[in-house]
């Protein structure tokens, strides 16, 4: 839940940041971030229909967003 949490904080400081000091950021940076914000979206409105295997789909979940987070940063900034 905190890394749920953690992930909206950092695209709302991203869209801050981006809207106050006019940054012209990776096209692509922005959209592994709102890619992963959908993500815990579609991860925590399962949490109910698959309560059963709540362990399986956090532990695909957060590994898709490890996944979106390593790749994110990794985007030629050139």
């Amino acid at each position: 839940m905190v890394v749920e949490v953690a992930i909206f904080v950092q695209v709302a400081l991203g869209v801050a940041m981006v809207a106050g000091e006019k940054i012209d950021p990776p096209e692509f940076h922005m959209f592994y971030g709102f890619v992963a914000l959908i993500a815990v979206g579609l991860i925590y409105s399962y949490r109910a229909s698959l309560a059963d295997k709540r362990y399986l789909l956090y532990g695909l979940g957060g590994l898709f967003l490890m996944g979106l987070a390593i790749r994110a940063m990794l985007v030629n900034t050139t």
